[in-house]
């Protein structure tokens, strides 16, 4: 049998006057955007236009488009690997709860959205670096990410998760830059036109080995698809509103960390091929370090490494080895 580990949830609320704990990973987009001169302007403009975006898409009996808002709380995941009280941050995701102001009451909203982890740091920046280095022309180890999944499906499992949630997370990120998107025939009321891909991305593979599988949808009036990472069924497994509640909020993320494809000034076409590179685009006039998010995540990656995977390396060894993962494992939707 597999060795137990102690996990906790920890929330905080992101409002006008969140401060990242001490925990939280520097580049994380909501962490990134609380600090600086402009930090609380940065908050407000930012809680403005998810709750705009909400009630765009939450159109229904909503004639001035102010019926809803959303407050959104950090969910912080610690793990206990010894049982001696030291917590190693493992997991930080996003809750949203909905208020519905003609009806006055609050409505559960998405577990998910955003995704933090210092272990992918690790991977992706340690790890990942490292192998292609010494390997440049070779795929990543076959083992890549299999502690990572094997950690988030154990935290999932975990009593302190589902003490607090009572769905599986949905995690929202932007497509791939490396990878072309084809627009198909199917469209969902909420989630838009969905998109398909030939060819799955490193990060696909990654989560997909947290258990999740992905699909790429791009909402009424975006400019872009979003990836949709979710195990079991993501289009009945989740309300309506729960699904506006994750693309207000993630899409609004991404507008001010990649606009030129977020906040582009065009839609994606029929074949589409996300760039970074592309200049016909609007900024937002929230100010975002998007240059320090990037150098922050190897000296992230590096703390992981020091802290979590050297300290704790034989019992991670001898854990992910006996910890079968066989009821998690999704299929990939079919390209």
């Amino acid at each position: 049998m597999s060795k137990e580990f102690s996990c906790s949830i920890k929330r905080i609320r992101f409002d006008e006057n969140y401060h990242p704990a001490d925990s939280t990973r520097l580049t994380t987009n909501f962490a990134n955007l609380a600090r600086g001169e402009h930090r609380q302007e940065n908050l407000r403009k930012t809680l403005r236009m998810i709750n705009n975006r909400f009630n765009a898409l939450a159109h229904s009996d909503n004639p001035t488009a102010d019926r809803y808002s959303v407050d959104v709380d950090i969910i912080s995941a610690n793990m206990d690997i010894e049982g001696d009280g030291n917590e190693f941050p493992i997991i930080e995701m996003l809750k949203t709860t909905i208020i519905d102001h003609k009806e006055n009451k609050r409505i559960d909203g998405m577990i998910g959205n955003s995704f933090s982890s210092y272990v992918r740091d690790y991977d992706f920046s340690v790890v990942l670096l490292e192998h292609f280095d010494k390997n440049p022309s070779s795929p990543p180890p076959e083992d890549f990410g299999d502690l990572h999944g094997k950690l988030f499906q154990y935290l999932l499992s975990s009593e302190a998760y589902k003490a607090n949630f009572n769905k599986q997370p949905v995690i929202c990120l932007s497509v791939s830059t490396s990878k072309a998107y084809h627009r198909t025939a199917n469209q969902h009321p909420v989630l838009g036109v969905e998109y398909r891909q030939d060819e799955y991305s490193l990060t696909d593979d990654y989560f997909h080995k947290m258990g999740l599988t992905v699909r790429y949808f791009m909402p009424a009036d975006s400019a872009a698809p979003l990836a949709f990472y979710f195990a079991g069924n993501l289009l009945s497994d989740y309300t309506d509103l729960e699904l506006i509640s994750a693309i207000s909020t993630m899409e609004t993320f991404q507008k001010i960390y990649r606009p030129e494809i977020y906040n582009a000034n065009s839609t994606a076409a029929q074949v589409y091929q996300p760039s970074l590179k592309y200049q016909d685009y609007s900024l937002t006039q929230i100010v975002y370090d998007r240059e320090e998010r990037s150098q922050m995540a190897v000296t992230q990656g590096k703390f992981t490494e020091e802290q979590f995977i050297k300290p704790y390396q034989a019992i991670l060894e001898e854990w992910a080895a006996s910890y079968d993962v066989t009821s998690h494992i999704v299929k990939k939707q079919a390209a």
